[in-house]
């Protein structure tokens, strides 16, 4: 693939192969983050699960303690007196049959997080070609089919992400902005790598962390000492 000359130039700065503290990674994956935006930190990690066996996938959600620093588009599928109680806690669109017809004739997904009552999973279950793929598709294991639709809206909206092991065992997760302190980049990834943990499936065996690296949006990737990571 071929890179800007700014990329090469920060790429030079940064080896890839050596694992650092977590500290000394996200002042690197900071220090080369010199876009004209505010880029997002990312952190990438391997773990040792064959995710094609079905007691082998990694999903969740977790708060990140400092939130992720990106404004959070809710949809809520929902009807009745809960339309009132979503809009209250503030989700972007509300609605049933005419958000999924929106989505399905007009492939609309002005949205990062879809959240249904269990009784619009009837028409919520339509969809699952078109959010299934993106990670939009709500789901009970992600605290996304909720009747407390409040709290569900506000954890999301102040910093609250889902993960999800990709085919090739890999989870990808934003965990704050290259305007964030070092100090709250520290908190958010510890949280999440809490979580990651916590939810280790007991079929996975031998090195569960194999490998992280963090990234920022237009910078090259920074290895972490997986071995000071366990130790949080």
């Amino acid at each position: 693939m071929k890179h800007s000359k700014r990329y090469e130039q920060v790429a030079k700065t940064v080896d890839s192969s050596m694992a650092v503290t977590l500290a000394d990674a996200i002042k690197q994956t900071k220090a080369s983050a010199n876009a004209k935006f505010d880029e997002t930190i990312e952190i990438t990690v391997n773990l040792g699960v064959n995710p094609k066996h079905a007691d082998q996938q990694v999903r969740g959600t977790v708060v990140l303690p400092n939130g992720t620093g990106r404004s959070v588009r809710v949809l809520v599928f929902t009807q009745g007196e809960k339309v009132k109680e979503a809009e209250e806690a503030g989700a972007d669109h509300v609605g049933g049959e005419e958000l999924a017809e929106k989505i399905q004739k007009e492939n609309w997904l002005d949205f990062d997080v879809a959240i249904a009552t269990p009784d619009m999973m009837r028409v919520v279950g339509r969809l699952g070609r078109i959010l299934g793929p993106r990670g939009l598709m709500p789901n009970p294991k992600t605290g996304t089919v909720t009747m407390d639709l409040a709290k569900t809206i506000q954890e999301f909206k102040s910093g609250k992400i889902e993960y999800r092991v990709d085919r090739g065992g890999v989870i990808h997760a934003p965990v704050g902005k290259a305007s964030f302190s070092d100090e709250a980049l520290v908190e958010n990834v510890k949280e999440l790598i809490h979580a990651l943990i916590r939810a280790k499936p007991t079929a996975a065996k031998g090195t569960y962390l194999k490998s992280m690296y963090l990234t920022s949006t237009m910078g090259p990737s920074v290895r972490l000492d997986t071995a000071e990571v366990k130790m949080y």
